[in-house]
C-alpha cells in the first residue's frame, strides 16, 4: 500500500533539489530563474492533483484545494524555495513538500477539508540576497515599502523591483495592494538548531519567532603599519579592535542570559583577507557583520545601547574608528497559541507529545503573524545545522508532522459519529 504523504514528500524534495547552481549544496537565489523553475515544479504537481493555481503580484504561488465551507478563512500552508548560497536540501523546501503532501492526502482519500487549504510557495524568504526581511510573504500582504523595492541584490547589484518584474511580478501592484485578507498560516520547517535532535524528538510546536537587529556592512578603520616596527602603544589595529568588540559582546550576552533574557549574538562575517592585508602588516581595516536576535524587542534595544558603549570604549583605547553603517530590524512575533493547541490535540492520539519552543531564525510565519493572521509553525528535527550543505532531516519525521496537521484539519462533520 502506498503512503501518499511520504511519497509526495520524497518526490518533491528530489525534484526541487535537482534545481540549483553548482554545489556544494543548493543555491537558488531570491527572484532568480532558478527559484522560478522550482516554483514551476510545484505548479506541475498541483495541476496533477487537480488544484487551481494562481500567482499574486509578488509572484508567490498558491494552489487551492476547496473545502466544505468556502466562506471560512482558509488554511494557507507552505514555505519558500529560495536558499542561501550553498545551502541545504530542507530549509524551506521541506515546508513546501509538506504542504503538497497534505493536499495530496485529502485528494487521494476523496475527503473534503472543513475549509479551503492553500498550498503556499513564497518568494525571497532568505534575506541574504536582499537586505529586506520576508519579501515574498510581505508582498502577498502588501506590506513592502517603495524604499524596500529599491534594495539591491547582493550578487547582481540590481534592485528588488527589477528582479521581481523579471520573474513575473508587478512591484507597483504589490505596493498598491490590497494584500491577502487575514486567515490562517502554518509553516513546517526544519529546526535550525540541535535541540530536537539531541532530545530524540521528531517535531515541536513554535510559540514565537525572534526578531533581529543587524549591522550588515560594518567596518573598523585603523592604521596600516609594519608588524615588526609599530609598538603596541602606537598601533591602531583594526583586528584587535574587532576582537575587543566580540569579547565585550560575548560578556554582555552571557550577562543577559544569566538574567533570564532570550538572546543570540553572532558575528557572521569577518573580512580581513583583501589584497591589502598581508602577513607583515598591522591591519588598518576589517569588515564584519553583526546579527543580534531576541523574542523581546527591549533586549535588542539594550544590546544596541551596550554595543554603542563598547564601541566608544574601544575607539578611545585603540585609536580606531567604527563605521557600523545602517542597521536593519525584524520585529519579534508571537505565534498563535490556539493553533498550537489544535495541533497538540491532534498529535496526542497519534502518539506524539510535541514540546513548545521559540524559533531563533526568522520565517514567513512571523510576517503573517505581524499582519494579524492566526499564524503557527512546526519544527522538524534536523542535524548538522542549517544554511549549509549538510542539513539533515528524516522525511519520516516530516511525514509524521503532516499526519498531525491532517488530523487537525479532518472534517468532523464528514465523519460518522
Amino acid at each position: 500500500m502506498t503512503d501518499v504523504i511520504r511519497d509526495t514528500i520524497d518526490r518533491i524534495l528530489t525534484r526541487v533539489n535537482a534545481i540549483g547552481a553548482g554545489g556544494p549544496g543548493f543555491t537558488r537565489p531570491s527572484y532568480s530563474p532558478l527559484e522560478t523553475e522550482a516554483h514551476g515544479v510545484i505548479e506541475e504537481e498541483a495541476g496533477a492533483l487537480g488544484l487551481g493555481v494562481t500567482r499574486d503580484a509578488g509572484s508567490n504561488l498558491f494552489a487551492r484545494l476547496p473545502g466544505r465551507d468556502r466562506a471560512a478563512p482558509p488554511l494557507y500552508i507552505g514555505s519558500h524555495l529560495d536558499t542561501v548560497p550553498m545551502g541545504g536540501a530542507y530549509d524551506g523546501t521541506a515546508g513546501v513538500a509538506a504542504a503538497m503532501a497534505l493536499v495530496a492526502h485529502f485528494v487521494e482519500r476523496g475527503e473534503t477539508p472543513p475549509c479551503d487549504i492553500v498550498a503556499t510557495v513564497t518568494r525571497a524568504e532568505e534575506s541574504v540576497w536582499f537586505p529586506v526581511s520576508y519579501i515574498g510573504s510581505r508582498a502577498a500582504l502588501s506590506r513592502l515599502t517603495a524604499e524596500e523595492m529599491e534594495a539591491c541584490r547582493a550578487d547582481t547589484g540590481r534592485t528588488l523591483a527589477d528582479h521581481m518584474r523579471e520573474e513575473g511580478g508587478d512591484p507597483d501592484r504589490v505596493l498598491a495592494g490590497p494584500g491577502l485578507p487575514a486567515a490562517t498560516f502554518l509553516e513546517l520547517h526544519i529546526e535550525q538548531g540541535p535541540l530536537l535532535d539531541t532530545a530524540h524528538e521528531p517535531f515541536a510546536l513554535i510559540e514565537g519567532v525572534r526578531g533581529g537587529l543587524r549591522y550588515r556592512f560594518a567596518a573598523i578603520e585603523g592604521v596600516w603599519a609594519h608588524s615588526g616596527g609599530a609598538p603596541r602603544h602606537l598601533r591602531s589595529d583594526a583586528v584587535f579592535a574587532l576582537a575587543d568588540m566580540i569579547a565585550g559582546l560575548d560578556g554582555d550576552w552571557a550577562e543577559m542570559l544569566e538574567a533570564g533574557h532570550d538572546l543570540a549574538v553572532t558575528v557572521g562575517r569577518v573580512d580581513a583577507a583583501t589584497d591589502e592585508h598581508a602577513f607583515a602588516k598591522v591591519p588598518g581595516r576589517v569588515g564584519f557583520c553583526l546579527d543580534m536576535r531576541s523574542i523581546d524587542p527591549a533586549v535588542l534595544d539594550e544590546m544596541d545601547r551596550r554595543l554603542g558603549r563598547i564601541v566608544s570604549r574601544i575607539e578611545e583605547a585603540r585609536g580606531v574608528t567604527f563605521r557600523l553603517g545602517p542597521s536593519s530590524r525584524s520585529t519579534p512575533s508571537a505565534l498563535s497559541k490556539t493553533l498550537a493547541d489544535r495541533l497538540e490535540e491532534a498529535a496526542g492520539p497519534l502518539g506524539f507529545a510535541p514540546r513548545r519552543m521559540v524559533s531563533g531564525g526568522g520565517h514567513d510565519a512571523a510576517a503573517f503573524a505581524a499582519a494579524g493572521w492566526t499564524s503557527g509553525m512546526v519544527f522538524i528535527r534536523n542535524w548538522d545545522g542549517s544554511h549549509n550543505p549538510d542539513e539533515g532531516m528524516d522525511p519520516a519525521d516530516l511525514a509524521d508532522a503532516v499526519r498531525c496537521v491532517a488530523a487537525a484539519w479532518a472534517d468532523a462533520q464528514a465523519r460518522p459519529a
